[in-house]
């Protein structure tokens, strides 16, 4: 008995190991791509090529806290089962044929993940599939990346996707700077993206939210204190405009740059110059010069921490889009501030001596211009 009990464990192996050849994992993200400042923030994000705002994020970008409320609410045997929980699906079963309908379910964080990744509609076929997709995920992935992965694709209404999409796009936060109530606000959303839309159901995402501070209390997954301050927080959070900042810097380094691209940049320091650009031009505009590229670069790290490739990118009438800091330039236009400080160096001219722009000779020597 013992034998063919191996030898059917086996078999089901085997066939499993079959099928994963004949039906891979469709396990290909495409992400948003994102660019960060010297902090960290996302300060320019691009939406992926299915229009989700979908943000990477690594798993050690959520903090543990997060990471414990969702583990409680969706899976608490997570790291224990091999991507489904018998026990849930019995208990599941039991409770929707003696009610007579479906009030209970019992997918698990990994099921989650393969649903997420392979999205269909509602039939057992289609249950059975992504219990093989689970299956398939276990042997592929460890416990921490199928997490990440889930944290990564869980629905939070309209095209955002992920939590750090969500913290971004609802709180202008990264993920890790999320309070218990933020946290919990957030993980109410996937079991009803559609009916808990923030900014417009924010009443009733603070019922939700309660209900499971109030169970974490219970449970003590989290301290009296923490629940309280928890419990009083207000929601004020809305759906924001993803942020745009740097956008010819932003664009140039997406091209060729991967998921997330960290740069140096000081927002302060870059929305600072930005406003001295636009009021520079402004006041040049008369003399018929609109426009005006700047980089600053930190002289002792050598960083760029600003980057202004035009006095205003929306302004299509004057070439906003055009990344006048990028922009070819001759090499003798390099060498003129240079020529200028040897010839007051030398006592040749002086900071207010005038050189008329108009043909000359030198003795024979008759310079023109750069062809």
């Amino acid at each position: 008995r013992l034998i063919k009990t191996a030898a059917g464990i086996l078999v089901l192996f085997l066939l499993f190991l079959a099928v994963n050849l004949l039906a891979p994992l469709p396990d290909m993200i495409s992400y948003s791509k994102i660019v960060t400042d010297d902090k960290g923030t996302v300060i320019h994000a691009y939406l992926t090529p299915d229009q989700k705002w979908r943000m990477k994020t690594t798993l050690n970008e959520i903090s543990p806290a997060l990471q414990k409320a969702i583990l409680q609410k969706e899976d608490k045997w997570f790291y224990y089962h091999p991507g489904i929980n018998p026990f849930a699906i019995g208990r599941a079963l039991t409770a929707n044929l003696f009610s007579g309908k479906r009030t209970s379910g019992a997918s698990t964080i990994t099921m989650q993940v393969a649903k997420a990744l392979e999205p269909k509609s509602r039939t057992y076929f289609h249950k059975m599939v992504e219990v093989f997709r689970s299956f398939q995920l276990e042997w592929k992935y460890s416990k921490n990346e199928i997490l990440q992965l889930y944290l990564n694709l869980v629905p939070y209404g309209g095209n955002i996707e992920g939590v750090k999409s969500a913290a971004v796009l609802y709180f202008n936060k990264n993920p890790d700077h999320l309070s218990l109530a933020e946290l919990m606000a957030l993980s109410v959303i996937p079991n009803r993206p559609s009916s808990l839309v923030m900014g417009k159901n924010n009443a009733e995402i603070i019922t939700a939210r309660n209900k499971w501070l109030l169970k974490f209390k219970a449970d003590k997954i989290f301290s009296a204190a923490e629940i309280a301050d928890a419990l009083d927080e207000p929601l004020t959070a809305k759906r924001w405009p993803a942020p745009q900042y740097i956008p010819h810097l932003a664009y140039k380094l997406s091209r060729d740059g991967g998921e997330v691209t960290n740069t140096f940049i000081n927002l302060n320091t870059q929305l600072k110059t930005e406003k001295l650009v636009q009021d520079y031009v402004h006041a040049l505009s008369p003399k018929n010069i609109r426009n005006a590229a700047v980089v600053v670069i930190d002289n002792q790290t050598h960083r760029v921490i600003t980057y202004v490739g035009s006095a205003d990118y929306a302004d299509t009438s004057d070439g906003g889009q055009v990344n006048g800091a990028a922009a070819i330039r001759q090499p003798g236009s390099t060498l003129k501030p240079l020529l200028y400080g040897l010839c007051i160096d030398a006592g040749i001219m002086t900071p207010k001596t005038m050189l008329t722009d108009a043909a000359i000779n030198y003795n024979g020597y008759a310079p023109e211009n750069f062809d």
